[in-house]
């Protein structure tokens, strides 16, 4: 996977069933290949199991590459005298007839492809696998291809699994020899107890039933009928490392399932039926994984998480997250997702954030694996808070993360938690200062479907914000006025492209705020999911209700925080009277103009059937 390309570096993420000898062979026009060779600093090797090696790689770069410039890149597997290439070991991430990945290095911004939600057992057409078919309709004009691809959360479900993928993932753990750890106050002693008996469709039972954990069990660990929103089931929730890592080998690459086998196990009749769907799902998802790994050698490739990629409603509430980090086992779940996240994504976006103590721990557990090096990785990473990082594009590029550093509500425990708390939102304001416009990435939309947020408001009210996910960015008093007073800030950007993922359906605002002499140009440009979908007769209602409440002209606004903003929604050129949202699995694809504002917003759907949103001037 091609991670990071700046100027004067190229960052790429590997994972083989050992550690290698590399050379990264840079094709430049004009100038001779050039074999860098890649050392211990170049290319730290952590072992993840007894044969699953992960490869970071991070190479300076002389001379730099130069705006625009199309190169070809390859890694040599050097063994035994001999160098294998991509082209005999990786055949699959090079486009038809090309015997290595081609790569455009542009720092100027002029389309980027972006999406989130990523759901390996929803039966849709896999956006990533869109965006391939695009690359490859423009292979002899790389320099239309996007300057990247921003994933926007959600790039695995840890708590929504199928039961084939769960025991796929069981296999791949025992096949690679992925490390092992033990459980406090659990049912089970350790993750091995887990490769005797996966718990399929029943790890919901594994919480301990005490008085201390109640909130623990009914929210984080059991499936929720949410009213608004399709059901979370957690009865395949990921637990261990082992299985965690497991789970992004195979949403990522369609080796780890050639390495394996899942044979149907005996089941009650409808779980049996319920596994038989799941199945014929994965199978269609496994299908595309080629062309989703020809994506992302092609493209550097960013990340930001959100919830599911650790747990649902994760730190949706003081209470939620107080009860969850009390208790050990759950503790550990969600560390090890975090630890999972840092080695699969978070590294690749700013390895200079992980420099220092936290890769010395990380290389000290992968060295020696034990309890006391797992938890001290774990306890440092709850501390850690750097995971939102920037690029320095033109327009800049800013990703938040709206998880780890939530604003508290005071009016109750049980209430929402802001997005970002008060710190978090300074340290942005003085990011964004200087820039003449700026690509903010914010896994929840800032300006989102007002309806809906009103029926999470109802559920806040009635002290069930956990049934609605009421993840956004109005939910939060102080959070809200202090994002809005950041657009209004003289010394804030002109231009702001908001870009976001979360709540499955896709849509486009222009957004303006009221009262303002000099009031910045805002976009909020939103593309979910990249394979899931908002149930279709649900968003459909949402969506002709919404238009005649919240209309710009709408006086309902002045009840609402939209008194303070007028938002134009753009119209889907495919669209039904009254439609203004697109429920279409497939990716988003953004272009811009000189500067930083959008010329076109484009979902390119997975079925083929792209959608483009159309200003809808007054």
């Amino acid at each position: 996977m091609l991670r990071r390309l700046l100027p004067e570096r190229m960052t790429l993420w590997l994972v083989a069933s050992k550690a290698l000898t590399l050379t990264l062979v840079l094709e430049r026009q004009g100038e001779r290949s050039a074999h860098l060779p890649l050392d211990e600093q170049q290319c730290r090797r952590l072992s993840i199991g007894t044969h699953a090696v992960v490869h970071m790689i991070d190479v300076a770069i002389r001379p730099a590459f130069d705006e625009g410039e199309v190169l070809s890149y390859d890694l040599l597997i050097e063994a035994q005298g001999a160098s294998t290439g991509m082209a005999e070991w990786a055949p699959q991430l090079c486009l038809e007839g090309e015997r290595r990945p081609r790569v455009r290095h542009s720092m100027t911004l002029v389309s980027i492809a972006h999406g989130s939600c990523r759901r390996p057992h929803f039966d849709a057409p896999d956006g990533l696998a869109r965006l391939d078919r695009q690359l490859n309709a423009q292979r002899s004009t790389p320099e239309q291809w996007p300057s990247l691809l921003m994933m926007t959360g959600d790039q695995i479900y840890a708590d929504d699994v199928a039961g084939p993928m769960l025991l796929a993932i069981n296999a791949l753990v025992s096949r690679l020899g992925l490390y092992h750890e033990r459980f406090d106050q659990a049912e089970i002693d350790d993750s091995q107890a887990l490769m005797e008996d996966p718990w399929l469709y029943r790890r919901h039972r594994l919480l301990p039933a005490t008085s201390d954990n109640r909130l623990l069990q009914r929210y984080f660990f059991r499936g929720k009928q949410k009213p608004i929103f399709t059901a979370a089931g957690a009865d395949n929730h990921l637990i261990s490392l082992g299985e965690i890592l497991a789970m992004y080998l195979l949403v990522w690459s369609e080796v780890p399932w050639q390495l394996i086998n899942v044979t149907p196990p005996a089941l009650e009749e409808d779980k049996a039926a319920l596994f038989k769907r799941e199945q014929a799902a994965l199978a269609h998802f496994v299908e595309e994984l080629p062309a989703v790994r020809r994506v992302m050698a092609h493209l550097p490739v960013y990340m930001i998480f959100d919830d599911h990629d650790v747990t649902d409603d994760w730190n949706l509430t003081a209470q939620w997250e107080r009860t969850a980090l009390e208790h050990p086992f759950s503790r550990r779940i969600m560390g090890n997702a975090l630890m999972g996240y840092l080695i699969c994504q978070g590294w690749g976006n700013a390895p200079e954030h992980f420099d220092g103590p936290m890769m010395t721990r990380l290389e000290t557990y992968c060295r020696a694996p034990e309890e006391a090096h797992h938890s001290a990785m774990i306890e440092a990473l709850f501390r850690f808070e750097h995971w939102h990082y920037s690029l320095p594009t033109h327009p800049a590029m800013v990703v938040l993360d709206t998880r780890t550093r939530r604003w508290r509500s005071e009016n109750g425990l049980h209430k929402p938690s802001g997005l970002m708390d008060w710190e978090a939102l300074t340290e942005l304001q003085q990011e964004l200062m200087g820039h003449d416009a700026v690509i903010m990435v914010s896994a929840a939309p800032v300006f989102g479907v007002k309806l809906i947020e009103i029926v999470q408001r109802v559920f806040v009210w009635f002290n069930r914000p956990l049934l609605v996910d009421a993840e956004n960015w109005m939910s939060h008093r102080g959070a809200a006025y202090v994002m809005l007073n950041i657009f209004r800030h003289r010394n804030t950007p002109q231009n702001f492209v908001v870009l976001s993922g979360d709540v499955h359906y896709s849509f486009a605002y222009d957004v303006q705020l009221r009262g303002q002499h000099r009031s910045p140009d805002i976009w909020q440009v939103t593309s979910s999911g990249i394979r899931n979908q908002f149930p279709d007769r649900l968003l459909d209602i949402f969506d002709r209700i919404n238009r005649w409440l919240f209309a710009p002209w709408s006086p309902v606004n002045w009840l609402t925080k939209r008194r303070y903003m007028v938002i134009r929604p753009r119209q889907p050129d495919n669209r039904s009277p009254g439609e203004r949202l697109v429920n279409k699995a497939g990716i988003g694809l953004l272009y811009l103009d000189d500067q930083g504002r959008p010329r076109d917003i484009i979902q390119l759907g997975g079925d083929d059937q792209d959608v483009r949103f159309e200003r809808d001037d007054p």
